[in-house]
């Protein structure tokens, strides 16, 4: 680790100053300060520079104590504790979504699964979306704050795990949080005296508790926790993608500020909007299992970048590295359509998941009125190079029937189909034939 370096204002002020959460592509920075009883507040990081911390508005924030907070990978949900009135007791942990205009929804509190009597604090949201890390002294503890694990199912929490020793003491163990990959925790602890961060490793399955341990834990006389921690708890690989790159201009290789869009295919919903850093042109997006995601990158002057994403349920843990090179939106220039999809064998229909894909390029037909564009089709190399022709031109004329039913003039728009003619990628594994079935847009005029 490098010698810690205070970034000094307007991160660092007269108050009380703690990192309390991090956004999911590490553009924003979560902090608390002591105001109005404790209030967290946002800074924006633009370059290298991070912008005034402007307060969180009501209801997140309260004339109560809001002391820690964690955001959900999409940025949209935010975990927080508070002592507001009406809870279970001493400080619990609530819920708050954002709208598309950026209000905060009326916190929900996470009921007695997770909060008791007693205080909870230090809440952390792991990346995939479903597995929820906080403190409590409450439920069944070794002594002060012990942290715990809880996992959602559908709308339900199921019973908070104590992690147990070596990971929680007699002491406070607070402020836990996971890598994406599951392999990494750290927390604070007051073990030796002074609270101090930890780091620990987790190095696979459950192993049986040793003897010291369990003489420790029957040393609580406490009966429930006793009977509830038999293995000591490790945390297994999560179920997500992590894709992180950097977005950059093809012509110039220079890094670009862009936006990125997070699609659910199947029902079309934006689940999440990112930007890429402005300086270094860096992104970070989390990807939890069990979704065919879209991921849109877009940059004023640029045509629209696309990735598909259709990770399985019980996809293990990965990480995906790819730098993005945005086109100019010059003649001559094309992008591969990533999310247009079609049934198999078929050339006269696409699949419902493609009609995101498509309006953006409605979108963009509309922005710029002087575009004309063809949309070219390719298949892999099985089958007859005359049936490949004939599949791959249906399936180009059904994108531009598709355009034409949005109202863009069929004098912008033509079509081609290449068979497999052009591929891109080796047509003797399934990969390598999968990115060649694929559909192309390009400017040819405007």
């Amino acid at each position: 680790w490098q010698a810690p370096r205070n970034p000094g204002k307007p991160l660092n002020t007269k108050y009380h100053d703690a990192v309390v959460g991090l956004a999911p592509d590490g553009q924003k920075l979560y902090v608390y300060r002591w105001k109005n009883d404790g209030d967290i507040f946002e800074s924006v990081l633009e370059g290298d520079n991070w912008g005034k911390p402007k307060a969180l508005d009501k209801p997140v924030n309260s004339s109560s104590h809001e002391p820690t907070a964690s955001f959900t990978y999409d940025g949209r949900g935010l975990y927080f504790v508070s002592d507001r009135e009406g809870g279970y007791g001493g400080k619990d942990i609530y819920y708050s979504e954002k709208d598309e205009s950026g209000q905060w929804s009326e916190p929900r509190n996470l009921g007695a699964a997770i909060n008791t009597e007693y205080d909870e604090d230090g809440v952390f949201m792991h990346p995939d979306g479903r597995t929820l890390y906080f403190s409590s002294k409450g439920h069944a503890t070794m002594g002060g704050y012990d942290i715990f694990r809880s996992v959602k199912t559908g709308e339900q929490w199921e019973q908070p795990v104590n992690l147990g020793f070596p990971i929680n003491t007699a002491e406070d163990d607070i402020f836990f949080s996971v890598t994406a990959s599951g392999r990494y925790g750290y927390y604070s602890s007051s073990r030796d005296g002074s609270q101090d961060i930890y780091r620990l490793h987790f190095l696979g399955p459950a192993k049986p508790l040793v003897n010291t341990t369990r003489d420790i834990l029957v040393a609580t006389e406490n009966a429930e926790l006793v009977n509830r921690l038999e293995t000591v708890i490790a945390v297994a690989s999560p179920n997500l993608t992590l894709m992180k790159g950097r977005v950059l201009d093809e012509e110039t290789k220079k890094p670009l500020a862009a936006g990125i869009e997070l699609v659910d295919n199947s029902t079309g919903e934006v689940l999440a909007r990112f930007k890429s850093n402005s300086l270094t042109g860096s992104y970070l997006v989390s990807l939890p299992a069990g979704k065919n995601y879209g991921l849109a990158v877009k940059a004023e002057g640029f045509l629209f970048h696309s990735e598909n994403f259709n990770i399985p349920e019980k996809d293990s843990y990965k990480e995906v590295r790819k730098d993005i090179y945005m086109k100019p939106i010059k003649i001559g220039k094309s992008i591969v359509l990533n999310n247009v999809f079609f049934d198999f064998d078929v050339g006269d229909k696409v699949k419902k998941e493609s009609i995101p894909e498509l309006n953006r390029v409605v979108k963009l037909l509309k922005d710029k009125p002087n575009l004309k564009v063809q949309i070219l089709g390719h298949t892999d190399n099985v089958g007859t190079d005359a049936y490949n022709k004939q599949l791959s031109l249906q399936r180009a004329k059904t994108v531009v029937e598709y355009l034409l039913t949005k109202g863009i003039d069929p004098e912008r728009l033509s079509y081609k189909g290449y068979g497999s003619e052009k591929p891109v990628s080796d047509n003797n594994t399934e990969a390598g034939r999968q990115k060649n079935r694929r559909t192309e847009f390009k400017i040819v005029g405007g």
